[in-house]
């Protein structure tokens, strides 16, 4: 077996389906759970693709899930964010120069990325009035749940780390309450938010303008990942602040 040169780190697999399609479906254990890797192959690249669940420990246990069965030389962290800038719109791609963990403040700053935006990761799903608060207290211009914990990861192992978002809901769109509905494995729980859902109809113009958003991120990051290779992941160096 050949191992891959790139991880690449995402929450769910309609995220990153620009890289799965063409990709081998493989099912395989680390340390009691159980993880789906995508194995994509060719001339010119050769990569593994896992789709670890939402939130900080999902991503945690994906990123040393995958170094510990297929030793990567970088990690990328793929997959959707939150606006922190009036001026990120839904379907721009997105690539920091920094990654902030909201819990500490610390940093992990990527090498050979041509701007000083940064992506800070948060607890939880960020609403609003969060996405502000996070934007004046971090300066960043987007907010997702998972990079700080696949950053982290490729530092501890001494890999390369790079990250790709797009993103699906503005600034000032008001996320639905959905922490609830995401379980310990970090996998949402469909049936349980329509269920949720359904006795709260002042919620669904708010829910399809969600849907509909996340389906145009995702089909631009698709588009964008298709171009995707190995020059995308740089160094890392990691500072704590």
């Amino acid at each position: 077996m050949v191992m891959p040169k790139i991880a690449v780190v995402a929450a769910l697999e309609r995220e990153v389906r620009g890289l799965t399609k063409n990709c081998r479906r493989i099912e395989r254990e680390h340390q009691g759970r159980n993880f789906v890797f995508f194995e994509r192959k060719g001339e010119d690249e050769n990569m593994v693709i896992v789709c670890g669940g939402i939130g900080l420990e999902a991503a945690r246990r994906a990123a040393e899930a995958v170094i510990a069965l297929y030793h990567p030389i970088g990690l990328q962290s793929v997959g959707f964010a939150g606006a922190l800038d009036q001026t990120m719109h839904v379907g721009d791609v997105f690539i920091p120069s920094a990654v902030i963990d909201a819990r500490d403040g610390s940093r992990v700053f990527v090498a050979d990325v041509d701007n000083r935006d940064s992506l800070v990761t948060f607890m939880s799903v960020a609403g609003a009035q969060q996405k502000r608060n996070l934007a004046q207290a971090f300066g960043a211009k987007a907010v997702d749940m998972e990079a700080a914990a696949v950053a982290a990861a490729a530092a501890a192992h001494g890999l390369s780390f790079g990250a790709t978002k797009v993103i699906s809901d503005e600034l000032d769109f008001d996320m639905p309450e959905m922490a609830r509905f995401i379980d310990a494995r970090g996998q949402f729980r469909t049936a349980a938010f329509a269920g949720f859902l359904a006795l709260r109809p002042w919620l669904w113009l708010r829910v399809a303008a969600l849907a509909r958003n996340s389906r145009k991120a995702a089909r631009a990051l698709g588009s964008h990942l298709e171009q995707l290779g190995q020059k995308q992941i740089v160094p890392v160096e990691a500072n704590t602040s």
